[in-house]
């Protein structure tokens, strides 16, 4: 089947459904079955003849053999039904006028009846063995014709075309279906039309999209391998739909400058991030729920550790997101409060899971500074994740605190490359890594959110050159206990 990209410059698209496997004995085409019993009815009168004028004895083994290769030539060339034939035909032709006694259907030698026996076997089994083959082919067909459909969709939507549009064109087409309409609210947004295939009588099927949304499809019935590839498409349109809506959305918004600048960001950078441990969760669940697949218990233990890694990642995101909002509404529930460095700092480390000598510590136990010990525990452990993420090699950071009047300061200290001074402010606005290079590491919400909470605890956050290279995290809070 040809690619949509191909099909796009023809009137017609070639509907999936004709690259179903047929039944047992109907994985080859109509045209080489065909074949296959043109080979049986000319054949095996043409070989008897043949081989009867070189009968003789001691010449049985051979005959054999010579209607053997001619049941595989027909086995190869029309499937599983016109060999059975052959081998029943040339089983019955070789016993009655090859087997002693001649022109009669016994057979007096048992090994002569085994050796039947046998030949019939090897027919139906390289009868079987093509059969399977082709079937196999023809699923590997239909696989790359699918792969073709959703790649095609794919360039059309990225190259510009109208998502929603595309991909209703595209699925008329690649089903072969008279009409297709895409429905919200109980309001026809887009339709795809064949009038030469529209008939009365054209099954009608709806599929739901989303939570208010749906695809009326009109024409031929959908066989479940067909509803494997459409469900492709119906979460490609929810896709379509959602980022449909969440235009309208950010266009309504547009005075508000600042908000629509934060929504295109949060579109471009949490997309990737969503989508990593969305795959992943949905990937592992999937082999776990197989009923085709074979697993160990150690794949089984290692899916299960994939999806609940792959969850811990968006909760974690989401939480992130969460405070941004309730940082941007003033909504942040402050507790403030006289905390220990030391404590806090030693918080971090364990809930990093750092290793003793992972980092350098310089803290004077009876340090104390007012804030909240839970945010600014999180405050440390994203300066000090970006600290051992950027330290060169055999590089440890270094925590520290000194003393600023009333004021204390905790310092994070890396021997990375650093930050250029014109880059620094930026680097605490949200979805902002650091040169924007990095889309592995999330979305960026780390010191944005880290800026946030320590200045609702009335302190600041900022970056400085560290001597020889590197960076320094400076956190300042009012010191408790002075």
């Amino acid at each position: 089947m040809p690619s949509l990209a191909a099909v796009a410059r023809k009137p017609r698209a070639i509907p999936i459904d004709r690259l179903r496997p047929f039944a047992l004995g109907g994985a080859l085409s109509p045209g080489r079955q065909l074949v296959g019993w043109v080979i049986v009815v000319v054949g095996l009168p043409t070989i008897t003849v043949l081989l009867s004028s070189i009968r003789g004895p001691g010449t049985l083994a051979t005959t054999v053999l010579g209607f053997q290769l001619f049941v595989v030539v027909v086995a190869i060339a029309g499937g599983i039904w016109p060999a059975l034939l052959a081998a029943a035909g040339a089983g019955i032709v070789l016993d009655y006028f090859f087997v002693s006694p001649l022109y009669t259907a016994s057979v007096t030698d048992p090994v002569h009846l085994v050796a039947l026996i046998i030949f019939l076997l090897v027919g139906t089994l390289v009868s079987l063995v093509v059969d399977r083959s082709a079937r196999r082919s023809r699923a590997a067909k239909r696989y790359a014709a699918e792969a073709d459909i959703l790649v095609s969709v794919a360039n059309s939507v990225i190259g510009g075309e109208d998502a929603l549009q595309a991909l209703v064109d595209h699925l008329r087409e690649a089903f072969g279906m008279a009409s297709v309409v895409l429905r919200a609210d109980g309001t026809a947004l887009y339709s795809a039309t064949d009038a030469e295939i529209l008939h009365r009588d054209d099954l009608e099927t709806t599929i739901r999209v989303g939570s208010s949304a749906g695809l009326d499809l009109r024409g031929r019935a959908l066989s479940a391998s067909d509803r494997r590839i459409l469900g492709a498409f119906v979460a490609q349109l929810d896709t379509a739909l959602t980022q449909r809506r969440l235009a309208a959305e950010a266009e309504e918004m547009r005075p508000l400058a600042a908000a629509d600048s934060l929504r295109r960001a949060l579109l471009a950078a949490v997309g990737h991030d969503l989508r990593r441990p969305l795959a992943s969760a949905t990937a592992a669940i999937s082999t776990l729920r197989a009923t085709d697949v074979t697993l160990t218990p150690a794949d089984r233990d290692e899916l299960l550790e994939t999806a609940e890694e792959s969850v811990q990642s968006l909760t974690s995101l989401v939480i992130d997101l969460l405070d941004v909002s309730r940082l941007q509404a003033g909504a942040l529930g402050i507790s403030l409060a006289a905390v220990a460095l030391d404590s806090v700092v030693m918080g971090a480390l364990d809930e990093l899971g750092l290793a003793p000598g992972a980092v350098r510590l310089d803290l004077p136990a009876t340090e104390m500074v007012s804030a909240d010990e839970v945010l600014l525990q999180r405050v440390l452990v994203n300066l000090l994740s970006n600290a051992l993420r950027y330290s060169p090699d055999g590089g440890t950071p270094v925590v520290t605190t000194r003393g600023q009047g009333d004021h204390l300061q905790l310092r994070v200290i890396d021997s990375g490359p650093g930050i250029p001074p014109a880059r620094r402010d930026e680097v605490f606005e949200p979805f902002q890594r650091l040169g924007d290079l990095d889309n592995s590491t999330g979305v960026g919400l780390g010191l944005a959110l880290s800026k946030g909470f320590v200045e609702a605890m009335n302190g600041t956050l900022t970056a400085e050159d560290t001597p020889g290279g590197g960076l320094t995290m400076v956190v300042e809070l009012e010191a408790a206990g002075r």
